[in-house]
This record gives C-alpha cells, structure tokens and sequence, in this order.
C-alpha cells in the first residue's frame, strides 16, 4: 500500500493534539483533548502539562491509528519548541518529540520538526485563499501569544503585536475572575455572541479606555487592571462575582478595535493585502466578524481559513511535514 500520509503531533500547554493528513492536504484524522485545569487557576505548570500529554496519548493514538492506517504512514511530523527562532523552549514539547521518535522508530519512517509557531500559521494558511501566495501578514493570537507577523516562505518576522502579555491572558484573566473555567475564551465569545444587538455601548458609556498603539505594537496590562477594578468594585457591591456581560462585551470590542487598527497600519508599511490569522483567539466568531466587516471593500483582504484549525492542533505540523517529504 502507497505510504501517501504524514502523522502530526502537537503538544502545546494546553492541548494534546494527533493530526494525519495525506499527499493532497486532505484531513484524515483530527484529533485533539484539552489538558485539566483545577477550577480557580489560571493556567498549569509546564510538568503538569507534561505529565496529562503523556496520560493523553495513548487515547489519542487509538482514536487515530486504524489497522490499515499505520502502513500509510510516510512521516512523522511534530512542533519541538514555541518559535522558530533559537533559545525558543518548552518543556511541554519534549512530550510531542519523545513521542514522534518512538511512533517514527516503530515504523521506520522520517521525523520532521516545526515551531508550533510555524504550525499554527500553516493550519490557517493552506486552506484559505492566500496557500499560494509568498508573502502574507499573520496575526499569531493564542494564550500566550501576541503576534503580528511578516512571513516570507518560510522567514516569519514579528513586525508588531504585544510588548506585556497577550489577548488571551486578558480573556483568561477576567474569565477566572468571574469564575469562568480555564481556559475561558470560548464560552465568553459564545455568551457575547448572543448580545451582538442587546448592548449597544456609545463612546459615552464606554468604561475601557482605547487600547494604545505604539507604531504596530500596544499593551495590554492597562486594559486588564481597568477589568479587573471594575470587577471588584462591583463584587465590594453585590458581594459575588457575577460575570457583567456588558464589561466582557466591551472587552471584546476593545480587542478587535485594536487587531483592526493594527492590520490597516501594519498594511500600509509594508505594503502587504493579504492578510490571516491563527491562534486560540482567531477563532472568535464574535472577534473575527468584527475584522471581517471592518475590511470589507477595502484593498486588505483578509482570511480566517478554517476557523476550527486556529486554536492549538496538529495539522498544521503535519503539512509541514508533507511538504518537506513530497516536495
């Protein structure tokens, strides 16, 4: 039988991710869990994370390897640090490496390694409009990071983004506040969602001060201690902790007004239409709509690909690996 598929691995801080994809990109297998986390907290330790990839695996393989399918295996592929860049480290990673050696070994076929970086970016890009365009703007908006990036082929350069932390720390910050289960993005975007038409805020009635650019960079820390006060002053009130929609809602336009702003500067400078994003945050529908809209019938062209592949997987590493193997 023709070894047509390549096997990807992906262990991020917070998810356990197998991927198989075949010679034309095709997903054949999708599969992924999300790590623990204790209710409260705001993240795990990296031997924590370490320690449920290991527990994590074995049902993984099950639910991707089918009988016919190991003998289809041309290549492991797997994400070994956070960015392509040297002194790039996580622990977490050494669980995928460990893995994709042993899986790579029992078959008798290559191992190829990516950043989770250039895995994300590739997970969004081979399925939308700009696959076979060079040069690309990526934003890069996951938990821990936030990027805006120039990719040239394979050269990925940070040309923006946060200086302090990410939109994802924001998000998860004042979810666990609310006593919101981490990660906390997902559920806050489907309940503001649902309040598109019900609160509409006027420039008067904002309580969060614009998000300011510093050229293509801003931070975000101020914007999280604004949250955060306003969540006290109303727990020191009605003496629970009881999400204000409204804020989050706010919050979220916050976000997009800054990623918006961001990109139509960042397009001008480099001259640069095209336009995707990856990462946890990309798949915002609430976010990403905004973006959308916001770009319409303007010379940005902007693309979210398959807004299920923007959070954490493994496809993106496994068409990496086809490429180096095929191509």
């Amino acid at each position: 039988m023709d070894k047509g598929c390549v096997l990807g691995i992906d262990t991020s801080n917070y998810k356990t991710s197998l991927a198989v994809v075949d010679r034309s990109g095709k997903i054949i297998k999708d599969a992924r869990t999300l790590l623990a986390v204790k209710q409260g907290t705001r993240g795990l330790r990296q031997s924590e994370a370490f320690f449920q990839h290991i527990e994590n695996f074995p049902n993984l393989i099950n639910q991707v390897f089918e009988k016919t399918l190991s003998s289809q295996i041309a290549a492991v592929a797997v994400s070994d640090k956070p960015r392509p860049i040297e002194g790039s480290y996580m622990p977490c990673f050494k669980a995928g490496i460990s893995f994709a050696q042993s899986i790579a070994k029992i078959l008798q076929v290559p191992v190829y390694c990516f950043s989770h970086q250039e895995g994300h970016i590739e997970a969004v890009k081979a399925y939308s409009h700009f696959n076979n365009e060079d040069t690309v703007l990526a934003w890069h908006l996951s938990g821990g990071t936030c990027e805006l990036l120039k990719v040239d082929n394979h050269l990925i350069e940070i040309i923006g983004g946060s200086k302090d932390i990410s939109f994802g720390q924001v998000l998860d910050r004042i979810g666990v506040l609310y006593g919101l289960n981490f990660p906390c993005g997902e559920a806050m975007d489907v309940k503001v969602c649902g309040l598109r038409n019900e609160f509409i805020v006027n420039r008067e009635q904002e309580r969060l001060t614009k998000i300011k650019l510093d050229g293509l960079s801003f931070n975000l820390s101020g914007v999280e201690t604004q949250c955060a006060r306003w969540i006290q002053s109303e727990n020191d009130r009605s003496g629970e902790f009881i999400p204000d929609w409204k804020l989050i809602k706010e919050l979220f336009d916050q976000i997009a007004d800054c990623i918006i702003l961001t990109t139509q500067k960042a397009s001008e400078k480099t001259g640069i239409r095209n336009v995707i994003f990856a990462g946890g945050v990309s798949s915002s529908k609430y976010i990403s709509e905004r973006i959308i809209k916001a770009f319409e019938n303007t010379a940005v062209q902007i693309d979210f690909g398959n807004q299920e592949l923007a959070s954490d997987n493994a496809v993106g590493v496994a068409l990496l690996g086809g490429k180096s193997l095929w191509l």
